[in-house]
């Protein structure tokens, strides 16, 4: 298994255990309220999006990283195309973080 698939998996158990918000207004909600340790945002998603949630964990401190297709984003959900998510568990945070700068595939963001 790539390095790649084994993020998607990480994404797919944080889901399977609850402890993920997808979609634009529940990540914000959780980078909002406190609950987020981790922001994933899709390669695809547009300039105004990346750039809204940069700010946005500038700003609350959150980690964020640019990873993946959005189809591969919503398929380690269980859902449809997602063009960003957030992690709501730190240990699993951690562990995505430590898996996406082996592949080199996250860029933090913060502008």
């Amino acid at each position: 298994m790539d390095d790649r698939q084994k993020t998607l998996n990480l994404i797919g158990l944080a889901t399977k255990a609850g402890r993920t918000a997808s979609g634009e207004f529940s990540t914000e909600k959780a980078v909002k309220s406190g609950k987020a340790y981790l922001v994933i945002v899709s390669e695809e998603a547009s300039g105004n999006t990346r750039k809204m949630f940069a700010n946005m964990c500038t700003y609350y401190r959150v980690p964020i990283c640019v990873f993946g297709r959005k189809d591969e984003l919503g398929r380690a959900c269980g859902k449809e195309m997602r063009a960003s998510l957030a992690v709501m568990d730190e240990g699993l945070a951690g562990a995505l973080v430590k898996q996406m700068n082996r592949i080199g595939g996250s860029k933090y963001e913060s502008e």
